[in-house]
Order: structure tokens, then C-alpha cells, then sequence
């Protein structure tokens, strides 16, 4: 289950941006397309790591954009180790506790893999890891759909400031950013380009 803020057991290379580099009119970029692909990659042979190969794993995107991301490390993982590893997406739009807080957007459809999820090593992929309040409604409708033997957190970017004591297990980059700042995620598949960017002020997606 992705763990209290808590020393790891191991060190998790990651890649840290400065904290004191804000973002001017035109938004700045964190990770281009190149960075995605890297840490993606790596992410890819943590998780084979940690669970000593690909047997029982099960990767649930949180959409919109986790779900193109499992994606990807699903398809690493085969390169690699030549198994298809089940991808499915898990929406946790009713099970937050800051819904009336949240831009309007209608629920997406969760899909659970073939086998489901009982005693399985569940990953969890998100875009962004920030209050903490996605991953924990994440774990809220994971038990509407079975008991994983383990659960673990994979996102692209943590950007800080939690709310809730949750840390991710695989983390692409840290990005240490101003509670006002926005974190916008862009992938090839959703928006055009691959890119990870601090967005400018009125800057839309």
C-alpha cells in the first residue's frame, strides 16, 4: 500500500528540480518528451525490482492520465521481460472527500483486467502526486473492487505539499513547486506533445 512518509529502505534515484526557479508568462518546462521516456523507463525496472519480475502485477492507471501512462510502463515491461503485464484504469471521481472542491468533469470508466485484482501486487500510476486526496480515494474504490495482496504508487511527478500521509513507492521526478503553482501534464496521446510544464499565469491546457 503506498506507504507513510517514512525512510525507504532503499535509495530511489530520482530526479529533482530547483525549488527557487518560479515560472514566468510562458509556463516553464520540467520534463520534455526525452525526460518522460527516461523516467518512465527506469519506473519500468523499479517495479520489476521491487517485485522480483513481472508474476502477479497489475498496473490500474487513475485517469485521465495515469491511464496512458500505465500504458507505457506496461509496454516497457514486456520489452523487457517479453510478459503483458494487465493494465486497467481505476476512477475515483465519487470517492473523493474534496469532490464539491474540484472542477466539473464527468466520471471515466473504471476497468478492472481479466483476473481481477485479489492477491495480486497492484501499482497505482498517476500523473501528479500532490495533497495525497487522489491516491486515498484511489484505495477507497480499490476496495469496492477486490483485496491486492500488496499495493504500491507510481507517478510521474510529486510535486509536495501533502495533506494526507501518503508517499509514493516510484517516482519519476520532484519537483518542488508553490502551492499556487500548476503542474500541467501533457502526453502524446491526450494533447499532442509530451511534456511536463509550470504552467504561466492563464495558461489553458
Amino acid at each position: 500500500m503506498p506507504t507513510p512518509q517514512t525512510p525507504d529502505d532503499r535509495d530511489v534515484p530520482t530526479v529533482d528540480a530547483p525549488a527557487d526557479a518560479p515560472a514566468d508568462a510562458a509556463g516553464r518546462v520540467v520534463l520534455d518528451a526525452r525526460d518522460i521516456s527516461r523516467v518512465l523507463t527506469r519506473i519500468s525496472h523499479e517495479i520489476l525490482e521491487r517485485n522480483k519480475g513481472p508474476q502477479d502485477l497489475v498496473l490500474l492507471g487513475i485517469p485521465t492520465r495515469g491511464v496512458g501512462l500505465a500504458r507505457r510502463i506496461a509496454a516497457r515491461i514486456a520489452a523487457t521481460e517479453g510478459v503483458e503485464v494487465p493494465v486497467g484504469a481505476l476512477d475515483v471521481t465519487f470517492y473523493r472527500d474534496d469532490l464539491r472542491q474540484q472542477p466539473t468533469r464527468g466520471p471515466q470508466r473504471t476497468q478492472v483486467p481479466p483476473g481481477g485484482i485479489d492477491g495480486r501486487t497492484v501499482v497505482l500510476v498517476d500523473d501528479v502526486l500532490f495533497s495525497g486526496r487522489t491516491v486515498r480515494a484511489a484505495l477507497d474504490a480499490m476496495n469496492d473492487l477486490g483485496r491486492p495482496e500488496v499495493v504500491r504508487l507510481a507517478v510521474l511527478v510529486d510535486r509536495g505539499h501533502r495533506q494526507l500521509p501518503i508517499r509514493a513507492d516510484h517516482v519519476g521526478k520532484n519537483l518542488p513547486s508553490a502551492r499556487t503553482e500548476r503542474v500541467m501534464v501533457r502526453l502524446e496521446e491526450l494533447d499532442g506533445r509530451d511534456e511536463v510544464r509550470i504552467a504561466g499565469p492563464g495558461e489553458e491546457r
